[in-house]
């Protein structure tokens, strides 16, 4: 009896040493989270995605291997802000993981301590799709990307403390590199510094700010209203006075609209990358910024 009993002591010493010893698994809404997690959390995680990189982040249908995911995840991290408030919530609920909820440990809002531009001073559902919160697209600013990595950082080492020594230094190597190929994508976009552009939507204004473009106006009459034939004559008008060369927009969105603009100015209509893994060439966090950048000065010579 007494040997059994060591037996099984000793088996469950051993299945406690694997769990900790095993990989941290991290649950991201987005991609680009999901590529910022991988890269602090290098081999000690193991990290999957909820939204793709070509689907509206506003918009993601529950399916029940998501809910899977979450009940056996270590950290959920997301981008916050009300950005998936359809069906982010409603996924943590079910998936009855103590470990994840907003306010334990596991859980990482990412939009912590981020500059935010455009918090509205009052909620007016007139005015189309606010986020009460400011704009939530934050991750479009190559910087803000430092911000969210610490966030991430935190949680890892909040959940995984025995190897905050390692997250600590691949958090470093991160922002070093951020501002080695900062330098090089405000070099590229220095001579376009206060070009005119239209958006298709309001989901480049970190992007804009960043990089001294000026977003004259959007394809939408208001966020997440879709585009209205006087809208579409306003945008003409704009693009002629302005000498506006390009419409970005994003996967998600039909471009017919922008294209009956194209049709009647010239302008190019282009699609760029909200997010990592939208396009294949756009592997990481880094590779978003070099693709949409040398997409954009490139119509903009």
């Amino acid at each position: 009896m007494k040997s059994s009993k060591k037996f099984i002591a000793i088996i469950l010493l051993l299945i406690s040493a694997q769990s900790f010893a095993g990989t941290i698994k991290v649950v991201t809404t987005l991609t680009d989270l999901k590529s910022i997690a991988e890269l602090i959390g290098g081999d000690k995680v193991s990290v999957t995605s909820i939204a793709t990189g070509y689907q509206n982040p506003h918009f993601v249908d529950p399916k029940p291997s998501y809910i899977m995911n979450l009940s056996s995840a270590n950290l959920f991290v997301t981008v916050g802000l009300d950005l998936e408030t359809g069906w982010s919530p409603q996924l943590l609920t079910s998936s009855r993981n103590p470990k994840i909820q907003k306010g334990a440990a596991g859980y990482v809002d990412a939009s912590e301590n981020i500059p935010l531009l455009q918090v509205p001073s009052s909620a007016n559902r007139g005015e189309g799709d606010i986020h009460i919160y400011g704009n939530p697209h934050y991750w479009l600013d190559p910087l803000n990307g430092k911000i969210i990595a610490r966030n991430i950082a935190n949680g890892l080492e909040r959940v995984d403390p025995a190897n905050k020594s390692y997250y600590e230094a691949n958090l470093k190597a991160f922002n070093d590199k951020i501002d080695a190929k900062m330098k090089e994508w405000a070099a590229k976009m220095a001579p376009f510094k206060g070009s005119p552009i239209i958006a298709y939507h309001n989901e480049w204004v970190y992007f804009e700010t960043r990089f001294g473009l000026h977003i004259v106006d959007f394809m939408e009459p208001k966020p997440g209203i879709p585009p209205t034939p006087s809208q579409l004559v306003k945008v003409i008008d704009e693009v002629k006075s302005n000498k506006i060369k390009v419409i970005i927009s994003s996967p998600y969105f039909t471009t017919s609209s922008s294209d009956v603009v194209a049709k009647q100015t010239g302008v190019k209509v282009l699609t760029l990358a909200t997010s990592v893994s939208a396009f294949d060439s756009i592997k990481n966090y880094f590779d978003l910024f070099d693709y949409d950048i040398a997409q954009l000065t490139a119509v903009l010579k």
